[in-house]
């Protein structure tokens, strides 16, 4: 083979190699721990909470009171239109539906005033409902359950506990507890998207249980609450809540004892704000 010819097989080989080698994805130099991603979470949950008020979307509550190991006792179903406004959003109830145990059988009920609204359940599902429903509640439910934002997590610890897959999409297991082992908190586990830093589903409990001397003197106790949130992602890039549900049994004072079941959709999202464009923090920023 001639010389020339030769040359230019190494030159051809050598260039290949080149261009595969800078094809090739960079390499972090060490994985990522549990604090620089939650940093990465904390940065796309303040942004995400801007841009979910740029929505309009549907809203189904459902919430059924049970005595323990007996009968329904009452249950809630309400359809709320959520509507963005300047500080939060607005929710109209659109529906309300339901029926409560009366005198050996079950009455159905729509629309409000809601009948026995002074009775024990259905005060506690009022409570619920409104809680579930009040994007201005500082204690609100469904906005403090997990330690998403660069705020909310200053009072926390995390814990990578590794890699897997959930919905089709890599995510990092975190686990997550109050720096303050004697506070009344949230613990739990997060599934986090590896590619955009974002909640893929939250598991929360309480964490740590009441003291024994509330639970044996005042027959106070909450125990088994916990919750499950689901997120998805839109095609505009934005994630939201799309489920939540939980299970868990009430007794206060020895009056009150009940299992009380609570679960929340979100459907139906229409953006109003089409020029938003998303930028999502990722591994180098």
């Amino acid at each position: 083979m001639p010389v020339a010819m030769v040359r230019l097989l190494v030159f051809l080989l050598a260039a290949g190699l080149a261009h595969g080698q800078s094809a090739q994805p960079e390499v972090p130099t060490e994985p990522l721990k549990a604090d620089a991603i939650m940093a990465r979470v904390a940065v796309n949950q303040d942004r995400s909470e801007v841009l979910r008020k740029e929505y309009v979307y549907q809203q189904h509550i459902h919430i059924a009171t049970h005595k323990p190991k007996s009968r329904m006792v009452r249950e809630e179903t309400a359809d709320y239109d959520v509507v963005p406004q300047p500080d939060g959003t607005q929710k109209q109830l659109k529906s309300l539906t339901g029926r409560y145990w009366n005198k050996g059988k079950y009455v159905a009920f729509q629309g409000e005033p809601v009948p026995e609204a002074d009775s024990m359940d259905a005060d506690l599902i009022h409570d619920f409902r409104n809680d579930l429903s009040n994007d201005k509640s500082k204690d609100g439910l469904a906005r403090h359950l997990f330690p998403l934002t660069s705020e909310e997590q200053k009072d926390y610890e995390f814990k990578l506990l590794g890699q897997e897959v959930e919905a089709g999409r890599n995510v990092y297991h975190i686990a997550f507890t109050p720096k303050d082992k004697e506070d009344f908190a949230w613990a739990g586990e997060a599934l986090i998207d590896v590619a955009e830093f974002q909640p893929v589903r939250v598991f929360t409990k309480i964490s740590r249980r009441i003291p024994f001397l509330v639970r044996t003197m005042l027959g106070t106790d909450l125990p088994g609450v916990g919750f499950n949130v689901v997120y998805k992602r839109h095609e505009d890039g934005v994630w939201f809540p799309s489920s939540f549900g939980t299970e868990f049994r009430l007794r206060v004072l020895f009056f009150l004892n009940r299992d009380i079941a609570i679960s929340l959709e979100n459907s139906g999202f229409e953006h109003t704000h089409v020029e938003t464009k998303i930028k999502v923090v990722g591994p180098g920023e």
